[in-house]
């Protein structure tokens, strides 16, 4: 058996941690090693395979598509990019009124951001404190945390950073040549941070009275993630961004925009070679028709019994659990990597979220009986460590 740790070390270039585990097949909500031993997947590739791996439904509609078109430049009309367009705006709700497509979170900030100049005329961004929205400069100019952004300053335009949470502060950090707040309904990579019930009403009544265009920035919270297609559903945005699960796996971005956004963008203004691929997008027709309200509340119900679980274990190293639907994290007080590194050996893949978070994002075909082994495993590990 070849020795694919020291390939990837010879071969590619080393930006990533590296986990020392080679996974080569993925089943249901779990990942295989080249061993054949499985791992239970709560990190889904950082929240991607929202309906875990070799879902019959997506599959079919990848292989059906494959065996017609798979790219096709946006100059010309596809039928699936057509259609799927329609249903994902029916989605997300009457407010929006057209898609921009692309091929990852990123891409959709990046497209975000030029839309929002391009409408407001103005070049200066309100952001949070602990947002992520990607590494591309763009995405990176709107994302906090020196680690990332030192090394490639001076970055793009103005980006003020506020804290989470705050409509006061908001409301002081726009001025005149403010274009839009960008914002996450739940922090992810940040620490899993859940604001106030009615932070982003009171957010869109602020934007509104100022002037200052609404990005909601739903790539992790969205299609479905937190027991609801958009964790800004109640909320009129001016764009909203969706990426990770959306196409069932397949690289995607989706930057949503109104009709005031819509009709100030001319041809040419912005585009992409693979964007709106009808491969992606036969992931998207998948995911959207199984993101039905039976799966959301099902994710809610999960999600209520995970965290009501996780509440209840007894140990000085947790100092908080947080979150909503499948999208949780647990800050400890310290060894949050020992920590991984040890449910990894029981078998459990997490992913880290802030300074000392473990994050969990299962898939939403998670059960009681996944969650009770994860309780089990995360227990004896907690114990374990002490």
């Amino acid at each position: 058996m070849k020795d694919y740790q020291n390939l990837a070390q010879k071969y590619i270039i080393n930006t990533y941690p590296n986990r020392q585990l080679t996974l080569v097949r993925g089943i249901g909500a779990n990942l295989i090693d080249q061993f054949g031993q499985k791992y239970l997947d709560l990190m889904g590739n950082y929240g991607v395979n929202i309906f875990g791996h070799n879902n019959p439904k997506i599959n079919s509609a990848l292989i059906s598509q494959i065996k017609n078109l798979t790219t096709l430049h946006g100059s010309f009309t596809s039928d699936i990019r057509s259609i799927a367009s329609e249903k994902l705006i029916e989605k997300c709700g009457n407010n929006y009124s057209s898609v921009y497509w692309s091929n990852s979170g990123a891409e959709a900030i990046e497209a975000a951001l030029k839309f929002a100049v391009i409408a407001s005329g103005k070049k200066r961004f309100i952001v949070c404190r602990n947002g992520y929205h990607g590494k591309t400069l763009g995405a990176l100019s709107a994302t906090s945390g020196e680690k990332y952004k030192k090394p490639f300053e001076p970055l793009l335009w103005e980006f003020v950073q506020i804290p989470f949470n705050n409509p006061k502060a908001l409301e002081s950090a726009i001025d005149k040549n403010t274009a839009g707040f960008i914002i996450e309904p739940i922090q992810g990579e940040g620490g899993i941070f859940v604001p106030d019930p009615n932070y982003l009403l009171k957010v869109r009544k602020i934007c509104e009275r100022k002037g200052v265009l609404l990005i909601i920035d739903e790539i992790q919270t969205g299609c479905g993630r937190i027991g609801q297609f958009l964790a800004s559903q109640e909320v009129q945005a001016d764009i909203v961004c969706l990426g990770k699960g959306l196409a069932g796996g397949i690289p995607i971005g989706a930057t949503i925009v109104n009709n005031k956004i819509s009709l100030t963008l001319t041809k040419g203004i912005h585009s992409s070679t693979f964007g709106g691929n009808p491969l992606a997008l036969a992931g998207v027709l998948a995911v959207l028709d199984l993101l039905d309200g039976k799966r959301l509340q099902h994710v809610n119900m999960m999600g209520e019994y995970f965290l009501t679980d996780l509440k209840k274990i007894k140990s000085d190293f947790i100092i908080d659990i947080r979150g909503k639907g499948l999208m949780i994290g647990v800050e400890v007080k310290d060894k949050r990597n020992e920590i991984l590194k040890l449910l990894q050996k029981e078998k459990i893949l997490a992913i880290p979220a802030g300074e000392n978070v473990v994050r969990f994002l299962p898939p939403f075909i998670f059960g009681k009986k996944e969650i009770d082994f994860t309780i089990e495993r995360f227990r004896k590990v907690l114990n374990d460590i002490k």
